[in-house]
């Protein structure tokens, strides 16, 4: 461990995060909407908290090793979840330090959950700062940190491999790490500035156009309306989030493959890929099936287009919503929140446990099962062509173990603070998976539950978003052993 090289990575990374509010500083300017004051103070805290951290070992430079890219990962993160909150609680919108955290904590893991209900009322800049928020948490300030740092003489690898989602942490899509983060980033960019095109083309307003793509190609779906992606009432806006959500939902990986190849074949031959569009395309047809059977809907478009986008948004942990689908007919409210536990693939921006480790633990249940008939078989686990190691399984058990284990205490300690069964199962899962909306009492908006249930549900962003390992490694004894 190494604790003064910690300290200047965070002072360096605190830093870098105070420009971020420059953006919303500009919006209040332009907009004349009085909400400047707290960003101007927001930049002056959190620059000098990352001056005094950085300075006093500015000179300190050393490699870093894997357990100190743990450290700064959650460190940066808790820091980032309460510098965000400055806007929000120092601001005149209503919202005390528990809400301005709960707020502060979704945006930036790209959960979308939110404790505001007049959208409409609040001021522009921190309407925008809000979307910002979901973007940056989107790829994760880190890789962006990871293409930046080595300017100054910090090494990225330690914190590429404990941010990046996803059960193979080791590839890297070009050989030097720093070009690796900067591909996504260029790549992320360039699906935020098509979004937004789009959007603008389709009818939105330039400032709605902007703030919904930030949320689409993070999925994270908070929106500038209380009525979300519903608002606009417009099929073809409708469409346009809907290709954009499955398109973050995909491995950036293969997006850059594909890019570079300039063919669709790393797509067609991803098992990954093809497990993912499947699962949301039955799941699609299920949605909508059953809209039609039960007459949700006056007609059978509108029960195709609001199954399909419904499906598409929670399938993927975006949030959207163009109806109250938590007031859907029998088993759909729930199937939709099952089908989040899966997400998005590796290596997007979903949420959710990640397609390919479902894929492996469906496939490592099959090898059980055949062994009980022939137990000295020898049975390799394959994704396409490629065999997978007991290494890697072992730790995508070792993942779901955690993950149920999680799940259930968190659950209990909900229930414990007054909320009912279904709020507190839907909530919770709604904030694990990194996706927002939920059941109950939280299926619009989380303002009507206490401050604890908040506290606890930031926690469990938190954890989806780190993927459970990264948060909990450093809460064992053997990790601060030398």
């Amino acid at each position: 461990m190494q604790p003064l090289v910690i300290q200047r990575i965070v002072g360096l990374l605190l830093m870098l995060f105070s420009t971020t509010v420059i953006p919303p500083i500009f919006v209040s300017l332009w907009y004349n909407d009085g909400a400047l004051t707290p960003f101007l103070e927001t930049l002056a805290l959190t620059f000098v908290c990352g001056l005094v951290l950085w300075m006093p070992v500015r000179n300190h430079k050393a490699g870093l090793k894997l357990r100190d890219g743990y450290i700064v990962v959650v460190l940066f993160w808790l820091g980032l979840g309460s510098v965000g909150t400055l806007p929000l609680f120092l601001g005149d919108v209503g919202l005390n330090f528990s809400d301005s955290l709960f707020e502060s904590m979704s945006g930036l893991t790209t959960t979308g959950a939110t404790v505001f209900t007049n959208l409409e009322l609040l001021p522009r800049s921190i309407l925008y700062y809000r979307q910002q928020l979901q973007w940056l948490g989107g790829m994760g300030i880190i890789v962006l940190a990871v293409a930046i740092l080595p300017m100054l003489g910090v090494g990225g690898m330690q914190l590429y491999r404990a941010e990046t989602p996803g059960p193979v942490k080791d590839n890297k899509l070009t050989p030097r790490i720093t070009e690796t983060a900067k591909a996504l980033w260029y790549i992320y960019l360039g699906l935020t500035i098509v979004c937004a095109f789009s959007y603008w083309l389709a009818g939105m307003t330039p400032f709605d156009a902007i703030g919904h793509s930030f949320s689409t190609v993070a999925i994270g779906g908070f929106s500038t309306h209380d009525a979300s992606i519903g608002y606009f009432n417009s099929t073809i806006i409708e469409m346009i989030a809907g290709v954009f959500m499955l398109i973050s939902g995909v491995n950036f990986a293969l997006h850059f493959s594909a890019l570079r190849s300039q063919s669709l074949r790393p797509y067609l031959f991803d098992v990954e890929f093809r497990v993912y569009f499947g699962i949301l395309a039955v799941a699609s047809l299920i949605c909508v099936l059953y809209l039609m059977f039960t007459n949700t809907f006056d007609s059978w478009a509108e029960a195709t287009h609001h199954g399909i986008f419904q499906t598409i948004s929670i399938g993927t942990t975006t949030g959207f919503t163009t109806s109250a689908y938590y007031n859907w007919p029998g088993f759909l409210p729930v199937m939709l929140l099952f089908i989040s536990f899966v997400g998005g693939c590796a290596g997007s921006t979903g949420g959710g446990m990640k397609v390919i480790r479902f894929i492996l633990l469906f496939k490592q249940g099959i090898r059980e099962i055949f062994r009980l008939v022939h137990p000295n078989a020898q049975v390799p686990i394959k994704v396409g062509n490629k065999v997978i190691s007991d290494n890697i399984t072992n730790a995508i058990w070792g993942f779901f173990a955690l993950y149920v284990a999680s799940f259930s205490v968190m659950m209990l300690a909900l229930m414990a603070t007054g909320l009912n069964q279904i709020t507190a199962f839907s909530a919770l899962a709604a904030s694990l998976n990194n996706l927002g909306p939920g059941l109950g009492d939280v299926g619009a908006h989380y303002a009507g539950i206490n401050d604890l249930s908040k506290w606890i549900l930031a926690f469990a962003m938190l954890l989806g978003r780190l993927e459970i390992f990264t948060l909990l490694v450093i809460l064992t004894p053997a990790f601060w052993r030398r």
